[in-house]
């Protein structure tokens, strides 16, 4: 078993949230390839399926970005699902909007959900899709960037985006990211 666990805030008004991308992400997967209703468990919500032949226990932890670690330990652990198992699909301010990376391991840059995730496994050695948000420019604007919501010009790159992932989810259920990473680059063009 897989777990693909969606980093953001539980809030109904933080929905729209840079930040929430990596929910927005696991939402566009679960919802294109038919996994079950979302139900509350392990401090999230969850949902079951299958792609590519693996089964996948998606996750959107109701932590908070800060504790999602705590979710995701509670699921890796009932389940026992190793670290390698585990993808964080999350927000990341140093890549370009709609551009997308995958890679095992790695530090946290200042991302408190991955901050998180590490203290809680114990280990960074997990994947990360990491979904490009673009940066402001200047350090003091980083927050409000990331807790803004998407604006309406950002729809025209984003939506292609989630769909993007989604279609090529088999590829990374399938252990190919460089495969993965290249399909969402030719569905996404160079669009922005």
């Amino acid at each position: 078993m897989l777990l693909w666990t969606g980093l953001g805030n539980p809030e109904p008004g933080m929905a729209r949230q840079r930040h929430n991308i990596g929910f927005m992400a696991i939402d566009a997967i679960a919802k294109r390839h038919g996994f079950s209703p979302w139900r509350r468990r392990f401090k999230g919500e969850v949902a079951e399926g299958q792609i590519a032949g693996r089964k996948i226990l998606a996750l959107k932890p109701l932590t908070y970005m800060n504790a999602s670690g705590e979710s995701v330990q509670a699921a890796a652990g009932f389940f026992k699902i190793p670290p390698a198992a585990i993808t964080a699909f999350h927000d990341e301010l140093d890549l370009d909007p709609a551009r997308v990376r995958v890679k095992k391991g790695g530090g946290a840059a200042g991302h408190n959900g991955l901050r998180s995730m590490d203290r809680m496994l114990g280990t960074p050695d997990y994947w990360r899709v990491r979904l490009g948000i673009g940066h402001p420019g200047a350090k003091e604007r980083v927050t409000g960037h990331v807790l803004g919501d998407f604006a309406k010009i950002d729809l025209a790159w984003l939506e292609p985006l989630l769909d993007a992932v989604a279609d090529a989810a088999p590829l990374l259920a399938d252990a190919q990211p460089e495969q993965f990473m290249t399909r969402i680059a030719l569905l996404v063009g160079d669009k922005h």
